[in-house]
């Protein structure tokens, strides 16, 4: 069964810490890793742009004016507050 995205089209998001950024980069061995400038990006906010699956399973999502590929585990909802 396809995975379902978290964050549609249009949704306003919150790219998680730089902590937590750089564990995801360090610790995720799989497909599309998470690139050094993107670190950068921690704590933004943006909409999501568009949304693609890794082999039908894992959502990626392009955020609008924010560079990069970002797995969903690396973004929250705009709604939860940044630690």
């Amino acid at each position: 069964m396809p995975y379902k995205e978290a964050f549609p089209v249009g949704h306003e998001v919150r790219v998680v810490s730089r902590v937590e950024l750089e564990a995801f980069r360090v610790s995720w061995k799989l497909h599309s890793p998470l690139q050094p400038e993107q670190l950068a990006w921690a704590d933004h906010t943006a909409q999501v742009a568009e949304i693609g699956c890794y082999h039908g399973r894992d959502p990626l999502y392009v955020l609008r004016n924010v560079p990069g590929v970002w797995h969903e585990s690396c973004l929250t909802d705009i709604t939860k507050r940044a630690p």
